[in-house]
């Protein structure tokens, strides 16, 4: 059952709690509420502000799962935090662990001060749960994917437009990436894990995953520079810094070029046009960590 006064006191008090610039929201000049406004932490967790502000005074429908979710991650909630949420609004709270896609504070924190950088944040399996600004206009966005084609690797072996962002001489070198990672995943979480489910879709559907899956091939790494073709810019050298949150198998992508570089000079070429100008719907794996 729901806590609705409950609920509205723990919203309430994370929300003061925050401050604009724990979130990547600037300040302004004028700021007299303590921590964020209710609009702020609305457009954070993707919902509307008036249904938000419905929650904080006791009043609307019970929130679902998927929208508590939204709350926790809009609210930069530890596990712990989010946990809390999920029972005061009369639910389970999901699975911890390698399943889980709530993304730890600190590494939102980080990912936030990134909005002139590439950045990106994935599952073990590829599935990319948040990207920067600057990332979006690198590889499109890559968020809105469902079911298994979340995962890049599935990608790579069903949708051709997931090649296109790599130069055609690195794709034989990039399917035995994919294939080599996937089976050491296969062997890590086991039977009936996600990683052996899209094993066992991409054996269904494609011939060449067949191939290279029976090589048994173990531990190709990806090259220490990432060669990205951009539609508009053209190709782009980038160097990959990963940060690892091993309670939960997610990994901070952070894409960098060599300052005076002609790589350089394109992102920030790209820094100053936006996404909105570069980017629009997903284009593909995008640079491969």
């Amino acid at each position: 059952m729901i806590d609705r006064a409950g609920l509205a006191a723990f919203l309430r008090r994370r929300r003061e709690s925050l401050q604009p610039e724990d979130v990547g929201v600037p300040r302004g000049q004028r700021r007299r509420t303590a921590g964020l406004r209710r609009e702020e932490v609305a457009a954070l967790c993707h919902m509307s502000a008036d249904y938000y502000a419905r929650l904080e005074r006791e009043r609307g429908p019970q929130p679902s799962e998927q929208m508590l979710a939204s709350i926790a991650q809009g609210l930069h909630l530890s596990l712990d935090e989010r946990d809390h949420l999920f029972r005061l609004a009369g639910h389970h709270p999901p699975a911890r662990g390698t399943t889980s896609e709530h993304i730890s504070p600190g590494m939102l924190r980080v990912l936030d001060r990134l909005a002139d950088t590439p950045a990106e944040i994935v599952t073990e399996l590829g599935e990319t749960l948040r990207q920067s600004p600057l990332g979006v206009a690198l590889t499109g966005d890559a968020t809105g994917y469902t079911g298994p084609a979340r995962s890049r690797g599935y990608r790579w072996f069903t949708d051709p437009a997931a090649r296109r962002s790599h130069p055609p001489e690195e794709h034989e070198f990039l399917s035995r990436m994919y294939a080599s990672g996937l089976r050491e995943l296969v062997a890590l979480r086991g039977p009936g894990s996600r990683a052996a489910h899209l094993a066992e879709l991409l054996l269904e559907r494609c011939a060449e995953f067949r191939r290279l899956w029976d090589r048994h091939e173990i531990g190709v790494r990806p090259h220490d520079v990432k060669r990205l073709v951009h539609p508009e810019l053209g190709l782009l050298e980038l160097n990959c810094q990963t940060l690892l949150d091993p309670r939960q198998s997610h990994s901070l992508f952070v894409y960098t070029a060599v300052p005076g570089s002609e790589s350089y000079e394109k992102l920030q070429l790209l820094a100053v046009l936006g996404a909105q100008g570069l980017a629009g719907a997903p284009r593909g794996t995008g640079p491969e960590a």
